[in-house]
């Protein structure tokens, strides 16, 4: 019978669950979930976006593989079209060598599905997935994280993305409890800060407040701002009231920004008190993690939520960004930009869909929001 490739049905819980418990005893770290339906974005009728998940079962008994689809109606040049992320995929190929070929069957699979797929993330250049991405033919685009560091010395103290070897937690240790690292970290922002006052490109932070669902201002705003953007995912009021619920994950505040009474644009942000985080440790981490603007109010946006995440006290601040707008407005407002963080990887079909990808990449606009969620983040 060998492996098939299926549905994930309410049947193949225990068998999940099976192998859940083989991928922790092999230390792996990695599983899938254990229900059949998915909780963030349940497919039903109607929906723009929602999360469908599939499983590799070996001769009807063992589950060896996952991986989820997220499709959603994206704007791209003009039309709408449906655009799929993809979770995964996790396999013991991790624990055997006589599944190693599995990942690869399913990626394949899932362009079965959903041809005009993307994945957003993989790290750096040395990343695994991404270069067995690359040897299949699909192209990749770099984009930056921006970072703002409020507090150093947790910073120093819990960046577990930092602290990879003895050495680094040596020295991050030193630079935290000299104060070193204090001064360091607090004459590199105010110097950005100052960069962006004395260029004149500092905004003033607009009039904002916290709404606890996209409403009709909200489809106002997306039939306003879609057509300034070449490629981005479909942000009306019942898409993002679908990403974003009122109770539930992820837990995001949602701030509505004002230039007078007009709306100009708004933002999802997270303020997450982690615990042992493989990246952040036990930070109190403020993010970004969803945004709409017209791309000249981009900075004004990113103020509203810089000023609103500070006052409640975050260690540090980041969000990833792909549009050269929303990046310049995190410049405008004194963050670091650091580049080639995350990997937009295209697959064939969806790269011949966004040509020409050079003018395409410059007005593509993507945010945590547009993977997986914001895991940890």
């Amino acid at each position: 019978m060998g492996i098939e490739i299926v549905p994930y049905g309410n049947e193949l819980v225990p068998m999940v669950c099976a192998f859940n418990r083989r991928m922790s005893e092999g230390g792996t770290g990695w599983g899938w979930y254990e229900r059949a339906v998915d909780e963030w974005l349940p497919p039903h009728p109607g929906a723009t976006v929602w999360r469908d998940h599939y499983l590799a079962v070996e001769d009807g008994e063992q589950v060896r593989g996952a991986y989820a689809l997220k499709p959603q109606s994206w704007w791209v040049k003009g039309e709408r079209v449906t655009v799929t992320d993809w979770q995964g995929p996790v396999s013991e190929g991790l624990l055997s060598r006589k599944y190693a070929s599995l990942g690869l069957r399913m990626i394949r699979d899932m362009l079965k599905h959903q041809p005009l797929l993307y994945s957003w993330g993989h790290g750096g250049e040395e990343a695994k997935m991404l270069q067995l991405l690359r040897s299949m033919k699909w192209e990749s685009h770099a984009t930056p994280f921006c970072l703002r560091v409020c507090r150093p010395f947790p910073f120093l103290r819990e960046s577990r993305y930092l602290r990879g070897t003895d050495a680094n937690r040596r020295a991050l240790d030193a630079l935290a409890y000299s104060g070193l690292g204090w001064l360091g970290l607090k004459a590199l922002f105010a110097g950005l800060a100052l960069r962006s006052a004395v260029s004149g490109t500092r905004p003033a932070v607009p009039r904002f407040e916290v709404v606890e669902s996209f409403g009709d201002w909200a489809d106002a705003l997306w039939e306003r701002c879609a057509g300034a953007y070449e490629a981005l995912g479909v942000r009306d009021a019942r898409t993002m009231n679908a990403l974003l619920p009122a109770t539930g994950w992820p837990a995001a505040i949602r701030l509505r920004v004002y230039r007078g009474s007009e709306t100009i644009g708004w933002a999802a942000v997270m303020d997450n008190a982690l615990e042992g985080d493989v990246r952040f440790g036990s930070m109190r981490v403020g993010s970004l993690i969803d945004c709409l603007a017209l791309p000249e109010d981009a900075a004004d946006v990113v103020a509203a939520a810089d000023r609103f995440l500070r006052a409640r006290g975050v260690d540090m601040i980041g969000a990833n960004q792909a549009h050269p707008a929303w990046v310049a407005g995190f410049e405008a407002n004194g963050y670091l930009v650091l580049p080639k963080r995350r990997y937009f990887v295209m697959s064939p079909a969806l790269y011949a869909a966004l040509q020409p990808f050079d003018r395409v990449s410059r007005g593509l606009h993507l945010t945590n929001l547009d993977g997986h969620g914001p895991h940890g983040f």
